[in-house]
């Protein structure tokens, strides 16, 4: 006998129901009954232990609104909750393809489905009370059932949803059971770039309100008299009868600024010397909204947002924003983000400079707008909408990127899901821009949205990325736009742009964090300084997607990403792309970011005054109140003097010329050839919430003057006769010292091994490289590089020949970096001169095949044994450091272990690479030691990884360590950039010169 199955309603695949039952929409607030501030009363978490089950597709439900129906055999599930994240389902992660069939408005019948049921006792329901359900976040959709009744319907995953169940509970014990489909129509407007995840998600409770209530309120500020009064409007609408109102502003020390009594629905507050909010000074007043039966807080920012003379201005100051693109993600808890989770987030980011946040690509959680104005963020607020697939069926392209929106049955759900984002977040003063969403093409039902939110809110400003593309034949009208935004823009097309077009440009994505890198940032910034309508970006992005699967018998955590759970279609590991790991823990990224978006900058006036100007980089925080400098003299990296400058009295947007104090004699006692550099350092001043005084803000490194020490080529005693023999057949050269014997091999042009004190100090021969573990930003380039064979390539030598003089013995070479099926890559002409101690100088001249990509680098690869295991180098550090990324490393003198001088990253990789080095020595345990120095300024690794592994893993928990230590010695390494989905790699990063000059003396003790 066939089970009794429950018939849902196909709300799910008509998008013109898309709610049903629910109220309104409405500010985000929890009333509280009168005289109560913090735990409220008429508020019932419905949060913890679900009872659950999971169906294959929503065919298969029993029916559970049959009398007496009992949820036994059910599991349980906690909610708020991902069902993936427990077992349920599967983890799916992808980009761009939609994980269903181009169909819309259908979905799969194949729907994935959830039932939840709790229990929901109701002790008494006085006369007149209403009861309100509310959920704050569930994927895709759901249906609410009351005891057995339909109660409602909704979608938009990211929204709120708020029921009226005062009709259908009773006294006593009462049912709540919901519904969640997987797929909705809906899901062809929620295509984000993210882990695909099911479920109540976010906080449920009931809230007990009286008949006549606050339905929604409004809070406006305007600024008047230059910024220096203001006018608090509050717009009030009702549930039932419009009851008394009194609202009492107090000040952040709880003093009275002002009370008075609504009056038809709306109140003006005059705040005479109001303090002004910004994500610098987040001040906020406190607005008790006080009926008879309940109270609500709100707090209020005073500030103001717009535009003037096409820039973009808070408070009549013009701003930048230095941002990231932040998701509600945890690798254990998915979607599913706690108030400490989030804090975690905003203080990292408070460490590290950031003062703007795009809510990518969704409404994050309700009371996180809250907290970026309590904290001080600028929020791009965007509505729960992409489309983006529309490009990627058969046939498809940027032609048909617009084909979903610019279907009629979706114009509706375009407009719902703006308001719902819009509504809900409007009094929060941190929320200075709306975004209609993302990567969803461009259409009419944009362009009503666009009109109703400017109507419906004319304190913010609006921008839509989606808007800069025109497909399916629609002319875009972009007038109701206040901002020209962008994604991965080139600097040459940003400036195009600029050149040609009024409104403030803005970048809604930009430096793709994926792996190694970015390494354009200053670039960027540079840019962004250059221009006054030029507002800023927003970095893609925060934190790495991918989940937690514990840890290996080792103790290495283990991250899985797309692809790892069986699924199809997936986008591999392209969601593992923040400046943070998904525990959070910070990449070289954000170290990186934190210094180019530095609060002051600092540049020479005149080198031999030590006249040094400074610039403030912050918009309303004067330096004095917020930092003080320390400056240190280096002279050849080593620390010689420091000078506790103090506050510096210097505006916002400020310039100041000061002298350095630094003592002349000190200089007089150094080399002659020594570099002198001077290092400011800013140091926070004050206490702040998430910052506390003596916090590093960042720091720059003015060169004073370069260093100019002499090259030492390897030597010997003088003219008389060389104490060194040399031994040769056909394929190998012998050389033999008092302390050393050097087998060269002339087929490849290299030493295959170094004997000193009868010790072989490489376990591998000696390698020309040019090929390095392909980064995700080399992701584009990866192929040509391959097609190129850089990562098959060797040496074809053509001829050897050796000569001895003045003590020294040169082998010399004629050779091609070459590999099959392919022209040489590299000609190149090479001398390795032995002197009589041993000391090895190799000079390395020729030509780059033009016709052919540019180089991951160029040097030599030596294999190690294990012992040499500790590093000192002059050169950028101590973190790893490039060509385009090293503005969190700076140029002194380092120590390290060779353990540490590794990047992991969860997509093994080229990493840990230091960049502008002038002296290097590799140290074993045992006292061995390799001494290295070059003309000019090389680029060095050491690690314990080859790049072979490094290429040829996954996850970095599979990697396996050599045996001994790998040493990368560089004539250039190309930089990171950030093609992972950025522009291409800049010209001026790339090792794409045709004439190449390499020389390095390696010493050995």
């Amino acid at each position: 006998m066939l089970k009794s199955e429950l018939k849902l309603p196909l709300y799910h695949e008509d998008t013109s129901i898309l709610h049903a039952g629910c109220e309104e929409n409405r500010s985000y607030y929890i009333p509280f009954a009168p005289g109560e501030r913090e735990n409220s009363s008429r508020v019932e978490l419905l949060n913890g232990k679900w009872d659950f089950r999971f169906y294959n597709n929503p065919f298969e439900l029993e029916d559970f609104t049959e009398t007496g129906y009992l949820y036994k055999d059910y599991d349980t599930i906690p909610v708020p909750g991902c069902i993936q994240m427990y077992g349920y389902d599967r983890h799916q992660y992808t980009n761009i393809n939609f994980p269903f069939p181009y169909d819309p408005p259908h979905v799969p019948l194949d729907n994935p489905t959830c039932v939840y049921h709790r229990s929901l006792p109701v002790e008494q329901m006085p006369k007149g009370q209403k009861y309100y359900l509310n959920f704050e976040g569930v994927d895709s959709c759901f249906y609410v059932y009351i005891n057995g009744t339909l109660a409602g319907y909704s979608q938009v995953s990211h929204s709120t949803s708020e029921f009226d169940i005062t009709a259908y509970i009773k006294p006593g014990q009462n049912d709540i059971t919901v519904v969640v489909l997987k797929w909705c129509d809906g899901s062809y407007l929620e295509d984000q770039d993210k882990f695909r995840m099911t479920g109540i998600f976010r906080d449920v409770y009931l809230i007990s309100r009286p008949a006549d209530h606050i339905r929604d309120f409004f809070v406006k500020t305007q600024l008047k008299d230059n910024y220096t009064k203001a006018e608090i409007k509050v717009e009030f609408e009702f549930d039932g009868e419009a009851v008394p109102v009194v609202c009492t502003l107090t000040d952040a020390s709880g003093k009275v600024v002002a009370e008075d009594t609504v009056k038809d629905s709306q109140l003006f507050i005059p705040v005479e010397e109001p303090v002004l909010w910004s994500a610098e000074i987040p001040y906020l007043y406190t607005l008790t909204i006080a009926a008879p039966d309940e109270v609500i807080y709100q707090k209020v920012g005073i500030r103001s947002v717009e535009v003037i003379k096409d820039v973009i201005h808070i408070n009549g100051v013009k701003v930048k924003f230095k941002g990231v693109n932040r998701h509600d993600s945890d690798p254990v808890t998915g979607y599913t983000i706690s108030r400490e989770q989030a804090l975690k987030d905003l203080k990292l980011m408070k460490e590290a400079n950031i003062n703007a946040i795009r809510t990518s690509h969704y409404p994050n959680a309700p009371w996180f707008s809250g907290l970026c104005s309590e904290y001080g963020f600028y929020v791009v607020a965007e509505s729960d909408l992409e489309a983006h697939g529309a490009t990627c069926y058969y046939g498809g392209g940027w032609e048909t990127y617009g084909d979903l929106v610019q279907r009629e049955m979706f114009a509706k759900a375009i407009l719902d899901r703006n308001q719902r984002n819009v509504i809900r977040d409007k009094n929060n003063a941190s929320v200075i821009v709306w975004s209609m969403g993302n990567e969803a093409g461009y259409s009419k039902a944009f362009e009503d949205t666009g009109r109703w939110i400017k109507e419906y809110d004319s304190t913010r400003l609006l921008h839509y990325e989606g808007s800069t593309s025109q497909s399916g034949g629609h002319t875009n009208d972009t007038s109701m736009l206040d901002i020209y935004s962008t994604m991965y823009a080139s600097i040459p097309s940003i400036e195009e742009y600029l050149a040609a077009n009024p409104k403030p440009y803005m970048l809604c994505e930009f430096v793709h964090a994926m792996g190694n890198g970015p390494g354009d940032m200053e670039d960027y910034f540079e840019c962004i300084y250059s221009h006054e309508r030029f507002a800023g970006g927003f970095v893609w992005e925060w934190c790495d997607h991918a989940i937690y699967r514990g840890i290996t018998v080792d103790g290495r955590k283990v991250f899985h990403y797309g692809g790892d759970s069986g699924e199809y279609p997936h986008d591999g590991n392209f969601c593992v792309d923040g400046m943070v790991s998904p525990d959070r823990i910070p990449h070289p990224a954000l170290a990186e970011y934190k210094n180019v978006i530095r609060p002051v900058r600092a540049a020479v006036v005149k080198k031999e005054e030590f006249t040094v100007e400074l610039e403030n980089k912050l918009d309303f925080t004067n330096l004095k109140d917020f930092l003080t400098i320390e400056a240190e003299l280096l002279c050849n990296g080593e620390r010689v003097a420091a000078y506790a400058l103090g506050a510096v009295d210097l505006p916002p947007h400020g310039k100041i010329i000061i002298q350095l104090p630094v003592e002349k004699s000190i200089l007089e006692g150094q080399s002659k050839n020594a570099g002198i550099t001077i290092k400011l350092n800013y140091i926070q001043s004050i206490e702040l919430p998430f910052t506390s005084k003596g916090h590093k803000l960042g720091f720059d490194q003015l060169f004073i003057k370069e260093s100019t020490i002499p090259f030492v080529k390897a030597g010997g005693n003088g003219p008389e006769a060389t104490s060194i023999t040399v031994e040769e057949n056909a394929s190998k050269i012998l050389v033999t010292g008092a302390d050393f014997k050097y087998c060269f091999d002339k087929l490849h042009g290299s030493f295959e091994s170094l004997v000193i004190k009868n010790q072989n100090i490489i376990e591998r021969p000696l390698e020309f490289n040019i090929w390095r573990a392909p980064m995700d930003n080399d992701r584009n380039i990866r192929s040509s590089w391959e097609m190129a064979r850089y990562d098959r390539a060797f040496p074809r030598v053509y001829e050897t020949w050796v000569s001895q003089e003045n003590c020294v013995t040169a082998i010399h070479c004629r050779l091609a970096i070459t590999a099959i099926q392919i022209q040489h890559i590299l000609d190149l002409n090479v001398t390795w001169f032995i002197g009589e101690d041993g000391t090895i100088t190799v000079e390395m001249g020729g030509k780059r095949n033009k016709e052919l990509p540019f180089l991951p680098r160029f040097g030599l690869r030596f294999f190690l044994p294990r012992e040499y295991d500790s590093v000192q180098y002059l050169g950028y550090g101590p973190g790893e450091s490039y060509i385009d990324k090293h503005r969190a490393a700076w140029f002194g003198r380092f120590d390290q272990k060779v353990s540490d001088m590794y990047v992991d990253y969860i997509k093994p990789q080229e990493n840990s690479s230091h960049y502008g080095c002038e002296e290097l020595k590799l140290s074993s345990f045992t006292g061995k030691g390799i001494y290295i120095t070059a003309p000019a300024p090389f680029s060095f690794q050491a690690g314990r990884y080859t790049q072979e592994e490094l290429a040829s893993k996954a996850h970095n928990y599979e990697l396996e360590k050599a045996d001994g230590t790998i040493l990368c010695l560089d004539y250039k390494m190309s930089g990171t950039g950030s093609n992972s989905c950025g522009p291409a790699l800049a010209e001026k990063y790339q090792l794409n010169e045709e004439d190449i000059s390499f020389k390095v003396t390696l010493q050995f003790s």
